[in-house]
């Protein structure tokens, strides 16, 4: 039996709350859907350069683990998430903006 997930738009709530907790600013570039929409979190360094991030599932472990989709130029990295925005229009994606690529996204309740 399949365990049960947050709903999605109850996680980018409880996100960007912890984000902004620590004074990181952050924007929802994309809503998606409220119950079952999947999540790419775009790290946006200020100079140039991005990560995005997607949620994925350890196919030998059974655990949620975030991965790194695409990484480098910013406009790579946007067109990285147009190209999945296509394939899934339900998808959220959420903008993080740190010089220091900071995504909080490794901390417990966010990483697992």
């Amino acid at each position: 039996m399949a365990e049960p997930r947050l709903a999605a738009g109850i996680w980018v709530s409880a996100y960007l709350a912890r984000l902004r907790l620590h004074d990181i600013p952050v924007f929802v570039t994309a809503k998606g859907d409220e119950t079952a929409g999947a999540v790419l979190v775009k790290s946006n360094t200020l100079d140039g350069q991005a990560r995005l991030h997607q949620r994925s599932l350890d196919l030998m472990s059974g655990a949620r683990t975030w991965i790194v989709l695409a990484e480098g130029d910013e406009a790579e990295v946007d067109a990285s998430i147009e190209k999945q925005r296509r394939f899934d229009p339900d998808l959220w994606v959420i903008e993080v903006e740190d010089r220091a690529g900071r995504t909080l996204l490794e901390e417990p309740g966010l990483a697992d």
